[in-house]
């Protein structure tokens, strides 16, 4: 019997187009699921990126990112069609917007997975502007059903982007909904729910799934972990920071990463680890995953508080 992935995330991977003068822009590998699969493995345990990438020199990139990061390429499809384009013009703060009216991405297959993957897999992630781009949400959204159906854990980070709308509220709805575990940005909050009232917006949420666990990154105010009744936070650790691209994918891959490897863990330890994990990715360039070595190295310095 072949050995598949524990964990697999079913997202976008595209290519990030960043603006560094007026007429000279730079390619980064990217995508919120891309770098939370990535992530993961990097951590150490086995991992997939499942979803479809053009056959262009950009897919060859990611496809050469998803390999290097020792992703299970199984899962890995491409297509002949246009690649999926981020295109940050500006960085400080973030504004860009996407390219891909019929792009690979779109044309992902869950038929094409290898066989009995979904048996072996103990978490699958899901989130970012896959599950707002049709067809291709679809499809994801009748996975998530099939695969929680079948006993496997549901992880869900919507990351907030521009083109959810009202026409997202469903799949929120839905998702929020299947989900075991939820990461969300109080930036995330305010654009899902349109509102400024963050608290108000929390609540709406987990009266969707009171028995989900939710993991709250609050930027420089820390991180909130609540788990029914119970919740903690943590403040951010000092560390050097060169940048804070892909801290929120690896936040959650780090909390993912302890609930499969650690599941007696407390949730003031894995929000210790999440902590660490994201704060570690800001002290590498872009979204570079983190090696669990440099997250335990900063797990000490954070520290955790029961919230009442």
């Amino acid at each position: 019997m072949s050995v598949f992935p524990e964990f697999v995330s079913a997202d976008e991977a595209l290519t990030d187009m960043i603006k560094c003068k007026s007429d000279v822009w730079r390619s980064r590998i990217g995508g919120a699921g891309f770098n939370v699969a990535r992530t993961v493995a990097r951590l150490g345990m086995s991992s997939a990126f499942a979803g479809t990438i053009s056959t262009d020199v950009l897919g060859y990139a990611l496809r050469e990112g998803a390999r290097a990061a020792g992703l299970d390429l199984r899962f890995l499809q491409q297509r002949a069609k246009s690649p999926l384009l981020a295109m940050v013009h500006h960085s400080s703060p973030p504004d860009y917007f996407f390219i891909g009216d019929d792009s690979a991405d779109l044309y992902f297959s869950v038929e094409k997975l290898p066989s009995g993957w979904e048996r072996q897999a103990r978490l699958v992630h899901f989130g970012g502007i896959s599950l707002a781009r049709q067809p291709l949400a679809g499809r994801l959204v009748e996975l998530a059903r099939s695969l929680k159906a079948s006993g496997v854990m549901i992880s869900y980070d919507p990351n907030f982007r521009k083109l959810m709308d009202e026409s997202y509220d469903e799949t929120l709805v839905t998702m929020a909904r299947l989900a075991d575990v939820i990461k969300v940005s109080d930036e995330d909050l305010e654009g899902l729910f349109r509102t400024p009232n963050t608290i108000e917006a929390f609540e709406r949420l987990r009266q969707l799934n009171p028995s989900a666990r939710v993991l709250l990154t609050r930027g420089a105010a820390g991180a909130e972990y609540h788990v029914g009744s119970k919740a903690w936070h943590a403040h951010v650790p000092p560390v050097d920071v060169v940048d804070t691209i892909g801290a929120g994918d690896a936040s959650i891959a780090g909390l993912l990463y302890g609930l499969v490897r650690q599941p007696e863990a407390s949730g003031a330890d894995l929000l210790r680890m999440a902590m660490a994990a994201g704060a570690a990715a800001c002290t590498l360039a872009g979204a570079t995953p983190p090696t669990l070595e440099l997250v335990r190295s900063i797990e000490p310095s954070i520290e955790i508080v029961s919230v009442d």
